[in-house]
């Protein structure tokens, strides 16, 4: 059997001060990534804002590779919900882990979590919402993107030492609004346009859960 290997993780986005941001667009990462295949070690980007279109891109691409949603929800205020939607566009929700975006002190994690949570329920609500989806489905994708992800990616050693703390925010992150409706449809097939949904204005999922 072949042995687990932790993944590389590889920062980009606005995540240091002191980075050139014209520096930090993952696109031009693209050929090594290409060169890493049947190496065996999953890639793992991380930030990704402002460009988390193209880290989303890439996860899309390489099925070795994921992206974390970090900053890309923690720094965008009012329109966290619309750069969600723009990530799950592109990658599959099989291939983006959660990150609070938050360092050193406890009450920036609490905060990226909530965001995180609200900008998810708002998300996959609307599909919901608009009969796209079903109540059933947006439950596995919250629990995949919370936690389900990580634990697969950085395997159950690397879950038990470093992601514990944060299980309950991953459990919460799970639960769906009693006001949510549950609509009729299936998901929109990987390849469907997205509409949008006449309740809340959102764009409804292109990419079929899984």
């Amino acid at each position: 059997m072949r042995r687990w290997c932790p993944p590389l993780r590889l920062h980009v986005g606005a995540a240091d001060p002191q980075s050139r941001i014209d520096r930090t667009d993952p696109m031009p990462l693209t050929d090594f990534v290409a060169a890493t295949a049947g190496l065996g070690t999953d890639l793992v980007l991380l930030h990704g804002y402002p460009y988390h279109r193209h880290a989303a891109h890439l996860a899309s691409v390489f099925p070795y590779v994921y992206a974390d949603l970090g900053p890309a929800l923690a720094h965008t205020g009012a329109r966290v919900a619309a750069v969600l939607e723009e990530i799950l566009e592109l990658a599959p929700f099989g291939k983006l882990l959660f990150a609070s975006g938050a360092s050193a002190l406890p009450e920036p994690h609490v905060v990226g979590a909530r965001v995180f949570r609200e900008a998810l329920e708002r998300v996959l609500g609307c599909w919901v919402g608009d009969g796209a989806w079903l109540r059933s489905d947006a439950e596995r994708v919250a629990g995949m993107i919370a936690a389900g992800n990580a634990r697969r990616v950085y395997g159950p050693a690397a879950v038990r030492r470093r992601l514990t703390p944060t299980s309950r925010t991953a459990r919460a992150a799970t639960r769906w609004p009693p006001a949510a409706r549950a609509g009729s449809g299936r998901p929109a097939g990987p390849r469907s346009t997205p509409g949008r949904s006449r309740a809340c204005g959102c764009r409804r999922g292109s990419r079929a859960a899984r």
